[in-house]
């Protein structure tokens, strides 16, 4: 039984499927982190340009 779990796991070091498992998922979260970090940048853009037109618009009311 051991010796089948260290034959797999030995086959799965020299195999390049577990690395570029890896690698595929550094990229993935690395995508994330920009698309999340792009999302708030322009929320907080659109945030503020909302409230710059409100202080605009509510001496004119």
């Amino acid at each position: 039984m051991l010796r089948r779990i260290l034959n797999s796991f030995g086959r799965f070091v020299h195999e390049e499927d577990g690395p570029t498992a890896v690698e595929y998922a550094v990229m993935l979260s690395l995508i994330i982190v920009v698309c999340i970090a792009s999302v708030r940048s322009v929320t907080n853009a659109t945030r503020d340009s909302f409230d710059r037109s409100s202080q605009v618009l509510i001496p004119a009311l």
